[in-house]
């Protein structure tokens, strides 16, 4: 059983509105978004759940729809923004193609780090090469990585329990499904 695109299509939605939901609710605290990363969740969950090209989607549309909505992030951060997370998305789909340990969880964390660190490589890159020449190209470091170990713990533990519970729940296809017995 595959998700239908229909599915994927209202997922990659419900994802690109809980990018504004979500660092909503966390901006209450000062420099919260920056440490608890909250718009990357639906992000990667989209990439994980859809595959590269709707998770390639909600990441570029999450952050614009948010920072027209809400400003956040502002205009200044918005370009690299919607770089990093439209890697992320697309990155998790793509691994969640070409990875395949047997092991569900396995297959989950080695996309979601490959995914966390392409998303901030580029955004770094992006940022010191396009939007912001002449800045530090590894300012990303401290900035993106550093700061938001926080986040990424939380990303770590919640996502794969999400995925999880929608597939215990039916509602994502399981992903190595037990071989059925004809006799």
């Amino acid at each position: 059983m595959k998700m239908s695109y229909v599915k994927k299509l209202v997922f990659t939605a419900v994802s690109a509105a809980l990018c504004v939901v979500l660092p909503m609710a966390f901006h209450a605290v000062q420099n919260a978004g920056a440490i608890f990363l909250p718009m990357h969740i639906p992000v990667l969950l989209c990439g994980l759940m859809c595959g590269w090209p709707f998770g390639f989607i909600s990441g570029l549309i999450g952050p614009l729809l948010s920072s027209l909505l809400t400003a956040m992030p502002p205009a200044a951060m918005l370009p690299s923004m919607m770089v990093e997370c439209a890697a992320y998305g697309c990155v998790t789909g793509l691994m969640m193609v070409f990875v395949r340990t047997g092991k569900v969880f396995g297959d989950l964390y080695i996309s979601m780090i490959t995914a966390m660190l392409a998303g901030r490589v580029l955004a770094g890159l992006a940022k010191a090469l396009v939007f912001t020449p002449g800045t530090a190209p590894f300012a990303w470091v401290t900035t993106s990585l550093i700061t938001g170990i926080p986040g990424i713990v939380i990303q770590l533990i919640l996502i794969p329990l999400v995925v999880f519970t929608l597939t215990k729940a039916k509602l994502l296809p399981q992903r190595y499904p037990k071989e059925q017995v004809h006799g």
